[in-house]
């Protein structure tokens, strides 16, 4: 199938590597040119450089996006060196767990702005592009964990509160011909989660909760989020798709 992404560019927030990576890669082999956009340089450049080795139009750009001044920076770079911007996969964020008798302030506030802020910061550089040329695909990567996770009141929080962004953005942008989705993961095996000391517990879990018994792949992810950036999703407008092997 033909997705229409050819001539098509996208930035990819955290696409140093996990899903971010497996949502560049996808992206690329479509034919979009991608920026690749991480706050880890190095994994920036690295993921654009096997994007261009295999053929893809890659750029590593290291911002952070809850910097306003950097994510202005970063879209406007971006414009410059591809001619323009037509997909914004707002993937960017991290976990800091434990119950929320022991959560601090800057352990909320520095999960729910990455996710939260961020996301808003790169929608709101981009929109303008999209209206004017009646044409745009967000997708916010939230997770399952919008329905509550116990050690997880930050996470879940930040990833319910992209559902609202999706859906409230949804309503302003439709009339210009931009949808915005969500995209929900569940357990998805990157190399952040292989880090846990407790992975294999987390992936036997997994195997024995899910009704498709087994962890999600990044590619997995990375296929959904290639739909609903494409002109076959152009009707599909603030949805959450979730990717969870049919576990809720």
């Amino acid at each position: 199938m033909d997705l229409g992404l050819a001539g098509k560019t996208a930035i990819v927030t955290g696409a140093g590597s996990g899903i971010g990576a497996a949502i560049a890669t996808r992206l690329c082999t479509e034919g979009a040119s991608v920026a690749v956009v991480d706050i880890n340089q190095a994994a920036a450049e690295a993921q654009a450089a096997r994007l261009r080795e295999s053929g893809g139009r890659a750029l590593a750009i290291a911002a952070d996006v809850i910097d306003e001044a950097a994510v202005t920076a970063m879209v406007a770079q971006v414009v410059a060196h591809f001619g323009g911007v037509h997909i914004l996969v707002n993937n960017a964020g991290f976990t800091r767990d434990m119950r929320i008798t022991k959560m601090s302030v800057d352990d909320w506030d520095a999960v729910v702005d990455v996710i939260v802020k961020g996301a808003f910061l790169c929608t709101r550089a981009v929109i303008a592009h999209f209206i004017e040329q009646k044409w745009g695909r967000i997708v916010n990567i939230s997770s399952r964990a919008y329905l509550g996770n116990p050690g997880q009141a930050n996470y879940s929080a930040a990833k319910a509160g992209v559902i609202g962004l999706t859906r409230a953005m949804s309503l302003e942008t439709g009339k210009s011909f931009v949808t915005v989705n969500a995209v929900a993961p569940g357990i998805i095996d990157t190399p952040l989660v292989r880090s846990l000391p407790h992975f294999e517990k987390v992936r036997e879990n997994a195997e024995r909760t899910t009704p498709i018994p087994r962890m999600g792949q990044p590619e997995d992810v990375a296929d959904a989020v290639a739909f609903l950036v494409s002109e076959r999703a152009g009707y599909v407008s603030g949805d959450v798709l979730h990717v969870t092997g049919g576990r809720y």
